[in-house]
């Protein structure tokens, strides 16, 4: 009955700071920072280089203001010549409207044989009227890049500049921005499986009131979101990119990543956190004491002070308290008429899981570039999780899709410091702008 309560206890004292749960579902007063104090006072440093607006070397209009009327002493300023000039500058935007083009084909008929011919029109004008490609390009970067609900598009395009596209035109621009960005889907999933570390994560994403699952596979230059119903396996295999990668991957030890023929490096940041919980809420000695040397060899690393002796000091030292987590959780005994596996406690099978994964778990130890934590996919999948608040989800599996799709060449080209706009308007003038591959 002790043991009920405290799990109990446990579980209603989780958070975001000593388990997986999502920040989003803390208690105001609850998070804890695992970062050390610097001593230093927060907000901008004294090298900070800052981001004051400064004058431009070629305004785009010049106004000239005279000096007029009479000085003090009677002297008529017009009649004296300018000593020298003072500017200040107004930055501000133009006045936002659309511009209308008609193109007029011209119609000949031959006196001859009577044969009417037209003059041909642009490939890109194909219709009577049509919204252009920097219309289209706003639309797609208002939903996809911002996370404006398709009504919300409209208004804001018509508040601006007059134009009032219907849901539907904007989801057609969304299909066909898909379409165009095959050919780079095709190109970062070469390039991702040549990079030598790669990030993965996933979470819901919810389509037609069912819960799927967005994955994300990334690096510092590259980003790939794939969408699908299932979470495990079979989710990797359908991207194309894992099941073929043989470099190092960091992950937070989802069982479904322990199928690929990648190294695995597991994350830290997840393992403190159940640590703490451990320690915190099961009153776990080892865990603690685990958590307080894995805090410290991460930090003397960072500092570039950690000595092979104190390397080879805390693996022995993680490795004695691992024992101490197996003996303070010993195995629970089979239930009798039960199949399968009997659950153990929580934190036996952390303990049971540093021991079968150690390499992993301490790979960042080892191999200078693997960082300690996920915290490349865990920032590209937080804008899925923004996503996710704003519209609930997607009507369709297409949609969710296509979204994946647009929303990794926008990641792609903000990591690589490229105009999102730039390349949201190329897809739409049939020459997309393709970002670096081999970063």
């Amino acid at each position: 009955m002790l043991a009920e309560l405290r799990t109990i206890k446990a579980q209603l004292a989780r958070n975001s700071t000593t388990s997986s749960q999502p920040p989003s579902q803390d208690k105001p007063w609850q998070p804890k920072s695992e970062r050390q104090k610097t001593g230093r006072s927060s907000g901008a440093q004294p090298d900070h280089p800052g981001k004051t607006l400064k004058m431009s070397a070629h305004p785009d209009v010049i106004v000239d203001l005279p000096v007029t009327g009479h000085c003090t002493c009677g002297q008529a300023w017009d009649d004296v010549p300018v000593d020298t000039q003072v500017a200040r500058q107004v930055h501000d935007l133009p006045d936002l409207h659309l511009q209308v083009t008609e193109y007029r084909a011209d119609v000949k008929i031959c006196p001859g044989c009577r044969s009417r011919q037209r003059a041909p029109f642009p490939t890109h004008v194909t219709a009577q009227v049509q919204y252009g490609p920097r219309v289209h390009a706003l639309t797609v970067y208002l939903n996809v890049a911002h996370f404006v609900p398709l009504e919300r598009t409209s208004e804001i395009l018509h508040a601006v500049c007059g134009a009032r596209p219907s849901d539907g035109t904007i989801a057609l621009n969304l299909n066909l921005a898909a379409e165009r960005l095959q050919d780079f889907e095709g190109r970062l999933r070469t390039a991702l499986t040549h990079q030598p570390v790669l990030h993965a994560d996933e979470t819901g994403s919810p389509v037609n009131g069912k819960l799927h699952w967005m994955h994300v596979v990334s690096c510092a230059q590259l980003t790939f979101y794939g969408q699908h119903a299932r979470r495990g396996l079979a989710a990797l295999e359908h991207m194309k990119v894992l099941p073929k990668y043989t470099g190092i991957l960091v992950h937070d030890a989802w069982s479904s990543y322990f199928k690929l023929p990648a190294q695995h490096a597991l994350c830290g940041a997840h393992l403190l956190r159940e640590l703490r919980g451990l320690a915190e809420h099961h009153g776990q000695v080892w865990a603690g004491a685990l958590r307080e040397s894995l805090r410290t060899v991460y930090h003397d690393l960072n500092a570039g002070t950690l000595s092979p002796e104190a390397r080879t000091a805390f693996e022995r030292r993680f490795d004695e308290l691992l024992e101490e987590g197996l003996l303070a959780n010993p195995a629970a005994p089979p239930v009798p008429g039960r199949r399968g596996p009997t659950k153990q406690s929580h934190g036996r099978n952390l303990a049971l899981r540093c021991q079968q994964h150690r390499a992993a778990v301490l790979l960042f130890l080892h191999d200078c570039r693997v960082p300690f934590d996920n915290n490349q996919a865990e920032r590209d999948v937080r804008a899925w999780c923004v996503k996710r608040k704003v519209s609930g989800g997607f009507r369709s599996e297409e949609g969710g899709c296509n979204f994946a799709r647009i929303r990794s060449y926008i990641s792609t080209l903000q990591k690589q410091g490229l105009s999102v706009w730039e390349g949201l308007v190329s897809v739409f003038t049939g020459d997309v702008l393709m970002p670096n591959f081999n970063p």
